[in-house]
């Protein structure tokens, strides 16, 4: 039976798909893996596991080897290298004027090319740079243009909830998000409490949309008049999640119930 190994994987900037007949790797596992780009290092982000012999999962990277000390320092020194590459190529858009933020620099495990990212309002003219890294770093230069999401999951950090950002965990491609998706949880529309470190709306409100969508289906509408025991109310407002309804009834009375205890207009008792 054939494993499906996913490896976090620095040089692409994202999540990299193996499948061998056989492995001993586990979870966080260093190894060395070989993309369309070249050499890279990476780490297992979870245990393997088992697919079928005709799965329809397309390889993304080939795994090489488990990575032995020596990888993991040629690794170590690779990051060096990339710090001050980075440094550097800093230094010579500043040079050049170049309109243009350079987020960071990965080498291919084997230093054969070494790929800039950079973040720009639009297109820019880095050909000059180019040459300019090529004389100065003696590597195949590449240049990449990323958006802000690409940023932050290249750099990692934390989100609000204090958790690694998704997309630098598990994400393997961004999805659309949109504010539909926010005001489907009821949240507050403040561009700071719905966006993301990159600034953008956060990519969980995506991947939790499907949820809260089917469980609003079957609970009322804000706003909606309702019977709770033979007694007329309005609907208050409604936890989705744990779907707890609290209702308004005569004389301002706020009561907690269900679905399950309220007969809405029209509808037969839910």
């Amino acid at each position: 039976m054939p494993y499906l190994i996913i490896i976090k994987c620095g040089q692409q900037c994202g999540f990299k798909k193996t499948i061998v007949p056989n492995t001993k790797l586990i979870r966080s596992d260093p190894c060395i893996i070989h993309t369309s780009k070249g050499q890279s290092f990476g780490y297992v982000v979870k245990n393997p596991t088992e697919i079928e012999k005709n799965s329809t999962v397309k390889e993304s990277c080939k795994l090489l080897r488990k990575a032995a000390p020596n990888d993991i320092k040629q690794h170590e020194e690779n990051k060096e290298l990339e710090n001050k590459a980075l440094q550097i190529s800093k230094e010579k858009a500043a040079q050049r004027k170049l309109p243009m933020k350079l987020v960071q620099v990965k080498y291919t495990f084997d230093r054969s090319r070494a790929t800039f990212y950079f973040t720009a309002e639009g297109r820019i003219d880095f050909r000059e740079l180019v040459k300019d890294l090529a004389y100065e770093l003696r590597v195949r230069i590449e240049m990449k243009q990323i958006g802000v999401r690409d940023e932050a999951k290249l750099l990692g950090g934390y989100g609000c909830c204090g958790q690694p950002l998704c997309c630098a965990s598990f994400l393997e491609n961004f999805e659309p998000v949109s504010i539909r998706m926010a005001k489907v949880q009821n949240l507050t529309l403040d561009p700071s409490k719905i966006s993301g470190v990159c600034g953008r709306l956060m990519c969980c409100l995506g991947y939790e949309y499907s949820t809260y969508e089917e469980k609003r289906k079957r609970l009322p509408k804000l706003g909606e008049k309702v019977l709770l025991d033979g007694e007329k109310g309005k609907i208050k407002s409604i936890d989705i999640l744990k779907e707890i309804i609290r209702v308004e009834l005569s004389g301002s009375r706020i009561v907690e119930t269900t679905a399950d205890k309220i007969t809405r207009k029209d509808k037969k008792k839910t």
